[in-house]
């Protein structure tokens, strides 16, 4: 295990006892490294959570490029939701603190959004299922970036539970995607919107 790894792993851990925040001082000790490791390795403690974040990621797009596709594009950004969703619900205490740190203004930007862009174009993939598939495959990654982002800003703060979390993340593709569908698949997005059942 390198050492990045060792100090992400501490963090976790730390993240995971319930409290929000750690100091440097603890994540080195928890870690079993010197003081300025952690520095010396990220930077900072936003780079720490940056780094935590583009995991969560990593895995939930390993985890949907595992899973079988479902054969058009709307079916399968859906399908990345509910594994999105699935991801962060494993260790909610865990992963609200880390948005709750992302989302805090930073001095440098991090690479979160190019990682979860990255994740909504392999859900469109060649655009099946989609009215103007080049157009949308150009438009779509953001905007299903930036709707489960929302969501997952009001559940790190508290408004949405647990529970809520893929129901409402689900209602938000589905209302990005409402644009974008052939006219056959409107009828299934709206049935989600309007709290039909999966």
């Amino acid at each position: 295990m390198s050492t990045r790894e060792r100090i992400l792993i501490a963090a976790e851990r730390l993240l995971g006892t319930g409290r929000p925040d750690f100091s440097m001082r603890e994540l080195a000790a928890e870690a079993g490294v010197s003081f300025a490791t952690p520095f010396n390795q990220f930077g900072s403690k936003l780079a720490i959570m940056q780094a935590m974040s583009a995991a969560l990621i990593a895995e939930m797009h390993r985890r949907f490029a595992a899973a079988p596709p479902p054969a058009d594009a709307p079916g399968r950004v859906l399908a990345a939701v509910g594994v999105a969703a699935g991801v962060m619900l494993e260790q909610p205490a865990v992963n609200r603190a880390v948005m709750g740190a992302i989302g805090a203004p930073a001095a440098e930007p991090g690479t979160v959004l190019a990682a979860s862009r990255a994740l909504w174009a392999a859900a469109i993939g060649a655009g099946a299922g989609l009215a103007a598939p080049a157009y949308a495959a150009t438009v779509l990654p953001d905007q299903l970036a930036f709707g489960f982002r929302g969501v997952l800003s009001f559940w790190t703060a508290g408004e949405l539970t647990d529970a809520d979390l893929p129901v409402q993340a689900r209602k938000a593709a589905a209302a990005v995607l409402l644009g974008f569908v052939v006219p056959e698949r409107r009828d299934a997005l709206m049935a989600i919107l309007a709290g039909a059942p999966d």
